[in-house]
């Protein structure tokens, strides 16, 4: 029996190109081993977003099967998808009287957790 769960965070305050570097590291890898390079070994501020992410899955998956025994250990992050989000646009002070533009992006962050036997 195949189980698969999904978590989906919005509007992470971290650009999608930045979280991808994340997310490429952990995808197709077991979740214990995914939380544990997510939590010890990545230098990412937007890693602990990741990594909240996958345990909500974890935990969505354990409630919808609650009558089942899921096994935490045999569980893999199928997919993990970032999206962009929306921006937003601030004005800084430049010289001459001119603004320049910050743009202050943000991404959504998509994640399936499922049994290996997938």
């Amino acid at each position: 029996m195949v189980m698969e769960a999904k978590a989906l965070a919005k509007y992470i305050r971290s650009s999608a190109q930045k979280c991808r570097l994340v997310a490429d590291e952990v995808r197709g890898k077991k979740v214990g081993d995914a939380l544990n390079l997510l939590r010890y070994s990545m230098q990412k501020k937007v890693s602990l977003d990741v990594e909240k992410v996958i345990r909500s899955a974890v935990a969505n998956l354990e409630e919808m099967n609650s009558d089942v025994n899921v096994d935490v250990e045999n569980l893999v992050v199928r997919t993990i998808q970032i999206d962009e989000g929306p921006t937003l646009k601030r004005f800084r002070p430049r010289a001459q009287g001119r603004a320049g533009r910050i743009n202050k992006r943000m991404c959504h962050i998509k994640v399936t957790v499922s049994s290996e036997e997938a």
